[in-house]
């Protein structure tokens, strides 16, 4: 209130100002008369409405080319080769490559302390989605970590896709277990929204087989739905 308390005076004392040096009584500027600085607004040219305007017929293209017709790509040169086909290719992208969220065991042990997770239950990938220790989106699976694992001081039963070798120890030496499991894309839509299928008058899938060159790197094929109790760890049957 106070800065355009201020700007009407301002304005009321230019306007005092204009009529005092104009003598006319009437003023040069007002709260009606505010307008833009000459020149800060550009009228807008309509090309090819006409030959009177200036910029019909060919709308200041010229005559007949490929630039009064149309664009030219991008990238492209005139004919020669373009700078991205002279240049080499470097490194590549390995299509069968996985994407595994990580997790740390000091994160669920954290959880664990608030009481979010039940240390007695199965650990899924599902109950860390829902108590929000890793992301919305599971792409290829879950890998555990040892980030905090000195934290672990209870026995806990996990499930998840991938482990590293210094998290698997700490589980273990508290006297619980990690299970590595192999679900599908809809396997893992089964496993983290049942009410899915639900909804669209489905039955849950059945739980995929890992392919050939996945077989030992999981221990067990997931089971559907989300279970409760641990298993113990026999290999994958072939």
């Amino acid at each position: 209130m106070e800065r355009k308390e201020a700007l009407f005076e301002r304005i009321r004392g230019f306007s005092g100002l204009a009529m005092a040096s104009s003598g006319t009584g009437t003023s040069l500027l007002s709260l009606n008369d505010l307008r833009d600085n000459k020149g800060s607004r550009k009228k807008k040219t309509r090309k090819g409405r006409g030959i009177g305007s200036g910029k019909g017929k060919t709308a200041g293209r010229g005559h007949k080319g490929q630039k009064a017709r149309g664009t030219m790509k991008f990238g492209f040169e005139g004919g020669q080769t373009p700078l991205r086909r002279r240049l080499p290719k470097r490194g590549f992208k390995n299509p069968f490559s996985l994407t595994f969220q990580p997790v740390g065991l000091g994160k669920i042990a954290k959880l664990i302390n608030e009481g979010r997770i039940d240390s007695s239950e199965l650990i899924t990938m599902k109950t860390l989605k829902e108590t929000g220790a890793i992301g919305k989106q599971i792409k290829d699976g879950v890998r555990l970590m040892g980030r905090g694992a000195e934290k672990i001081q209870w026995p806990i039963h996990l499930e998840v896709t991938r482990v590293t070798v210094k998290a698997k120890e700490a589980v273990e030496a508290a006297g619980g277990s990690v299970r590595r499991v192999y679900y599908n894309k809809l396997g893992f839509r089964a496993l983290l929204k049942p009410e899915w299928f639900e909804k669209k008058g489905r039955l849950l899938p059945r739980a995929a087989r890992p392919p050939p060159k996945q077989r030992d790197k999981v221990d067990s094929i997931g089971r559907l739905p989300a279970p409760t109790k641990p298993l113990p760890l026999d290999p994958v049957a072939s």
